[in-house]
């Protein structure tokens, strides 16, 4: 065991276990492998401090080994209460003596105590994924801002958070938006949402898709992910939206569109993916039909209002592992799964370690660039480099065995010029 490190973890004897999940993901992780191999010759990032506040996964766990094979110390918490795995946790302590604080179904309690825990590093970089450790920093621990040189978030809604801070003068320091980049969100986002939430929601139930009908709340890049998914597995999709583009586009996409309380009333399963609060509400379970499944792949737990099912309802038990039956007064029953939080990596695994690939080589090479360059910045969020974004690509399509055509001169001058037409 690694006693010199400080660490809160479920149980240290899950290491080996751990060793062996995180062996096997990052065989599939190509990209982040070659980041490794550099980052161990140069050490980018010695003695630099990290606190991180993201899903302990197995891909996580290989990100957090090529940070410190770069040189940097790291703090790690889990940005979801219920997405641990611990045996990766117990891992990560025992084999790479990095400092955990995550354990799976930790209280709200427990979770905010360990967010406080990876800040007594006092970090010159945060790694976020929804944008709670930042907010600790500048409500309770403001006296550890002037050592932070930048931060990363690395999901939509951290970066609505961290957008509305910057735009009310709030943000203390820069921000780079891993989600933003390309080979992120229309990767992780599409793909990666929508396999992981399927692959969530058929491990909490065993319910057939094929024949069901499947509502999808929100047609944003993990949306259209989860719909098109739904849909390769034979269920009959219906997208509820607010932005009427998006509506368009999910129309344009071959899917239903209709609102939520109409959706309500005729749907099978229903999965939210919008990074906003209260989109199924009290007046939808109203309307629900018996034996509704209601779960939710957005990041945070408020996109259901569980408050109000509950006033709704006469009683609760768990049913099976991650599903809730609440019995309304009516006798009708609905069925929320993984307590409302993120049902991909509550009772699955998160995405798949490929697609994780690109996402997580976008956040270290995202910390290398503020190592370099971070108090040249503003106190704003940033994009992920163009540079940094096509790089990943292109070594993504090497590792797949893809080579693409290059522009020839005359391509490139055609493009560089405006006097040619017809």
């Amino acid at each position: 065991m690694k006693s010199k490190i400080a660490f809160d973890i479920k149980d240290i004897t899950l290491s080996e276990k751990g060793r062996l999940k995180i062996e096997w993901a990052s065989q599939s992780m190509p990209v982040l492998k070659q980041i490794n191999e550099r980052f161990k010759r140069e050490k980018p990032l010695k003695g630099i401090k990290i606190s991180a506040c993201l899903h302990v996964t197995t891909e996580t766990a290989f990100l957090m080994e090529v940070l410190k094979n770069g040189g940097a110390e790291i703090a790690l918490c889990a940005s979801n209460p219920l997405s641990t795995q611990d045996d990766v946790a117990a891992s990560l302590v025992e084999h790479t003596g990095i400092s955990v604080y995550a354990i799976k179904g930790e209280d709200n309690k427990t979770y905010y105590s360990h967010i406080e825990s990876v800040l007594k590093i006092k970090p010159n970089i945060t790694m976020d994924d929804g944008a709670d450790l930042v907010s600790v920093l500048h409500k309770t621990k403001k006296e550890l801002i002037k050592n932070i040189i930048g931060g990363t978030e690395e999901t939509t809604t951290g970066v609505i958070r961290l957008k509305s801070m910057a735009k009310n003068k709030v943000l203390q320091y820069p921000i780079i938006a891993v989600n933003d980049a390309n080979t992120k969100h229309m990767f992780d986002n599409r793909y990666g949402t929508g396999q992981s939430t399927i692959d969530g929601i058929i491990r909490a139930t065993n319910r057939l898709l094929a024949g069901s009908i499947f509502v999808v709340s929100g047609y944003g890049w993990c949306g259209k992910g989860l719909a098109l998914r739904a849909k390769g597995m034979g269920a009959r999709v219906i997208v509820t939206e607010v932005d009427p583009l998006k509506a368009l586009e999910a129309v344009m996409d071959g899917y239903e569109v209709m609102p939520m309380f109409e959706a309500a009333k005729i749907g099978d399963i229903f999965c939210t993916v919008t990074g906003n609060t209260s989109v199924i509400r009290e007046e939808h379970f109203r309307v629900m039909k018996d034996g509704a499944i209601v779960s939710n792949s957005g990041h945070f737990n408020v996109e259901i209002d569980l408050e109000g099912l509950k006033r709704l309802s006469k009683m609760v038990r768990r049913i099976r592992d991650f599903v809730d039956e609440y019995t309304l007064k009516d006798g009708r029953k609905i069925n929320i799964l993984g307590e409302g939080r993120l049902i991909n990596l509550a009772s699955a695994e998160g995405h798949p370690s490929s697609v994780m690939d690109m996402s997580f080589a976008n956040q270290a090479l995202s910390v290398e660039y503020l190592v370099k360059n971070g108090k040249k910045l503003k106190k704003e969020v940033y994009p992920v480099p163009p540079e940094i974004d096509n790089k990943i690509a292109e070594l993504k399509l090497k590792s797949m065995g893809i080579k693409i055509d290059n522009l020839t001169k005359e391509q490139k001058k055609y493009l560089d010029s405006w006097e040619e037409g017809t």
